[in-house]
């Protein structure tokens, strides 16, 4: 695959990858820029569930990343810049040196995703979440386990944000979801498909540990501080993970993932 110079960080052709982290608040109308090789080779990989669309790459790095470049879809855009202009399209010091432009997923129905699912899928359900490193790690947990898919209600940010990307080490791409959902309509359609809903909170009096696994299952996750909000409690089954010294409180992303080793173990 011919590999295309560019020497002006305002060049026309890179302009998907400039001032990234201004461009990131605002949007890319259904592509994400991502960011490092770990990810890159998520994305090019056959469990991506994305479509890769152009890369960018600093000159050092090209010669060692020949078989990430031959794995790009053919007619792919790969370009080449050097260290300076690269930070200079990026807007900062890029020091991983790779950059790629993926297009997400078409977005499927709740119903229509879940109808796809076997009878001992384990779903994990977010409300809430609107911390991307937390995002990110909610989704490694998800890929880590074996989790089916990840819901997220409309009150989410955007796992496709490039850091949420990265903090996932790629499996934002590669991980079945529905994200836009209002949180009591969402635990209605899990239960419809015969989903038994457990929501996590530290006030519960039922211990994780000591929940039956079994069947279709959904975790359903709030933001750390507020947790989930009392009207989503009382639709749920609730379970909690006990801690000591009167401590209550985990990272939402290791509570579930705890919670998800404990029902796909």
């Amino acid at each position: 695959m011919a590999i295309i110079p560019i020497d002006d960080p305002l060049d026309a052709r890179v302009a998907a990858f400039q001032d990234i982290r201004e461009r990131d608040l605002t949007g890319r109308q259904g592509l994400f820029v991502a960011e490092g090789e770990v990810v890159l080779r998520v994305l090019v990989s056959p469990a991506s569930l994305c479509r890769p669309v152009a890369a960018l790459i600093a000159q050092k790095r090209i010669a060692a990343l020949a078989d990430l470049v031959e794995a790009l879809p053919f007619g792919t855009p790969v370009y080449s810049a050097s260290q300076p202009v690269l930070d200079g399209v990026a807007g900062f010091h890029l020091h991983r040196g790779i950059l790629a432009l993926g297009e997400k997923p078409a977005s499927r129905p709740l119903a229509e995703l879940l109808a796809g699912l076997g009878d001992e899928a384990v779903v994990v359900a977010a409300c809430g979440i609107g911390n991307h490193d937390n995002m990110g790690g909610v989704f490694r947990a998800a890929a880590a386990f074996g989790a089916a898919a990840v819901l997220l209600d409309d009150r989410c940010c955007d796992p496709f944000y490039r850091k949420a990307i990265r903090v996932s080490v790629g499996a934002v791409l590669r991980t079945p979801m529905a994200v836009g959902l209002e949180a009591a309509a969402m635990v209605d359609v899990l239960k419809a498909a015969g989903f038994r809903v457990l929501a996590m909170t530290p006030s519960s009096a039922s211990p994780l540990h000591l929940a039956a696994r079994g069947g279709r299952t959904a975790i359903l996750l709030g933001a750390e501080g507020p947790g989930l909000p009392i009207h989503l409690l009382d639709r749920c089954e609730t379970i909690g993970i006990p801690m000591s010294g009167g401590f209550d409180s985990l990272n939402v992303a290791t509570a579930g993932a705890i919670a998800l080793h404990h029902f796909t173990r």
